[in-house]
């Protein structure tokens, strides 16, 4: 796995094993991924998103703690998956990195508690898999508008990104900071710290 510019994210490369038959490879592997980030990912639910072209979903994010760990891969199509830091006191508090995933690479990306993220379509449809390390709770969930020139995130030109009515009233970053939305930095790096030790 290698670690992405983000604190916290990690994109995996599988080996892809092809003959005349077709392919087989481990699109997760739970030893390398603890060895990586120092625990375990708590599997607590699986989700599967089927979007058309130009779909663009998130930024989306948890309340920490529990927060919520993702574990990303795109099992048809390709997307433009993107990582950024809304954790308030962050080194890179502000910065997104994006990563292509697709069903030829089979890449996939971790994502720890407190991050943001988000994804465009790019293929006709896509099907991305994730798994979660917390399940899904309204209450606690956030979301900061994927199109915010504060962020800048830089979405391929040429598609009119469509979203939910629920994404495209999201808050900027700036706004959700003033709101008091966002994540501390100090409270994930703890939290982070009681998963590598739950003693």
């Amino acid at each position: 796995m290698r670690r992405l510019e983000i604190e916290g994210a990690h994109l995996f490369t599988p080996v892809i094993h092809e003959d005349d038959r077709g392919a087989f490879l481990e699109w997760f592997q739970g030893d390398r991924l603890a060895e990586t980030v120092g625990h375990r990912l708590n599997l607590a639910q699986a989700n599967c998103s089927v979007s058309r072209r130009g779909v663009l979903r998130g930024v989306h994010f948890a309340e920490v703690p529990a927060g919520q760990a993702k574990y990303v891969t795109c099992v048809s199509g390709a997307v433009l998956d993107v990582v950024v830091d809304i954790r308030v006191g962050s080194p890179t508090f502000g910065r997104w990195e994006a990563v292509e995933l697709d069903d030829r690479t089979r890449r996939g990306v971790y994502i720890a508690e407190g991050l943001g993220h988000a994804f465009l379509t790019l293929s006709e449809q896509a099907t991305i898999v994730y798994l979660c390390s917390q399940p899904y709770a309204p209450g606690r969930e956030h979301g900061v508008h994927p199109l915010d020139p504060g962020l800048g995130i830089a979405w391929p030109a040429g598609t009119e990104p469509i979203l939910s009515p629920k994404d495209a009233a999201a808050p900027t970053l700036a706004e959700a900071e003033a709101a008091g939305l966002l994540p501390l930095y100090t409270d994930c790096l703890a939290y982070y710290d009681k998963l590598r030790d739950p003693a």
